[in-house]
């Protein structure tokens, strides 16, 4: 099956006290959106990657890849209002079959193993989402009301989701609702079966200063 990946990178760093989007911010000496393409690439130098940005960041995103000497292919796509809007304009963007995974460009700390794993499970069911089990305590807090949760079956979900293209269109051609907080959403939504498989908490979504420190040692335990 032809593998896609499409990377969506619409974050603005408030939480990072920044002006500059966190995509853009430096890992490494590298933006950690380069990370994230570079790591579907280095894994499958056949995939082809999307980009998925707000059309007023490219010019920027644009200079960056001429300032750090980024080659790595890629193409790019304007995003939506929504999360959502921005992922279905990365897969509509696709014109053959196949399977395409759908990442945070804020989780530059993919595996090899991992993106084995998920593109093996879609290829073979349709559906792969990866998860990390929940290791603090949890407890519902309403008002006055407070109740425990049973942490075994609570689950973290991270990217990349990997699903069939042509059924994801399908699911996405649903019209939106706030309750779409990921692709599995819509595709559960859309009635069809989820598959999961094991993330990995090295696979962190970088939206604070703790976060990127965090994922810089990681690099350099690499």
């Amino acid at each position: 099956m032809k593998r896609y990946a499409v990377i969506v990178a619409g974050g603005k760093g408030l939480r990072m006290g920044h002006d500059i989007p966190k995509q853009f911010l430096l890992l490494q000496g590298r933006p950690i959106l380069m990370h994230s393409i570079d790591a579907f690439y280095s894994y499958d130098s056949t995939i082809q990657c999307i980009v998925v940005l707000p059309e007023q960041q490219v010019p920027y995103w644009k200079e960056l890849c001429i300032k750090h000497n980024f080659t790595t292919p890629h193409t790019i796509v304007f995003g939506g209002k929504e999360r959502f809007y921005s992922v279905k304009n990365g897969v509509f963007s696709i014109t053959t079959d196949g399977v395409v995974a759908v990442h945070d460009g804020v989780r530059p700390l993919l595996s090899k193993e991992l993106l084995d794993a998920g593109f093996t499970l879609a290829e073979q069911t349709g559906s792969a989402v990866p998860f990390v089990d929940s290791i603090d305590s949890l407890r519902i807090i309403d008002g006055g009301k407070t109740q425990s949760v049973d942490r075994s079956v609570i689950k973290r979900i991270q990217t990349p989701q990997i699903f069939d293209i042509e059924a994801l269109k399908k699911a996405m051609n649903q019209e939106y609702t706030a309750s779409f907080t990921d692709e599995a959403s819509v595709w559960e939504q859309f009635g069809k079966k989820l598959f999961f498989y094991p993330g990995s908490t090295s696979n962190i979504k970088i939206t604070t200063p703790t976060d990127l420190a965090i994922a810089e040692i990681f690099l350099n335990k690499n």
